[in-house]
């Protein structure tokens, strides 16, 4: 998967929009205002995901190209390699999960604006 196709992806999915906050290569996308990716547009080797800690463990533990998350709350962070092998459809739907992480923690007015969208 490319930067491009992962943008893209991203972007598909409901109330997303996407800002540098940090630095001019970190491209964080969001939902509703609330991270739930991050990605290095420079050299896109790796994304950070919000995962439920015990999925974050089990994710760990399953792939090698799945490490703690880098610069991140390591409890609800990984950080994914991704060209470790491991297929753009499983990339993909962890990006989902930690978008789906992030809609459920949203407040009940967010959560109602985002099914207005």
């Amino acid at each position: 998967m490319n930067i491009e196709d992962y943008r893209e992806f991203c972007l598909g999915l409901k109330g997303v929009t996407e800002d540098f906050p940090f630095d001019e290569q970190t491209l964080v996308f969001k939902v509703m205002g609330k991270m739930f990716s991050l990605a290095d547009v420079d050299d896109f080797e790796s994304i950070n995901l919000k995962c439920d800690p015990d999925k974050a463990l089990e994710m760990r533990e399953q792939f090698p190209g799945v490490k703690p998350g880098y610069h991140v709350n390591k409890k609800h962070w990984n950080t994914v390699m991704v060209n470790a092998g491991i297929p753009d459809t499983l990339l993909k739907q962890w990006t989902r999960d930690s978008y789906d992480l992030v809609v459920a923690g949203l407040s009940r007015k967010l959560k109602d604006e985002l099914a207005r969208l």
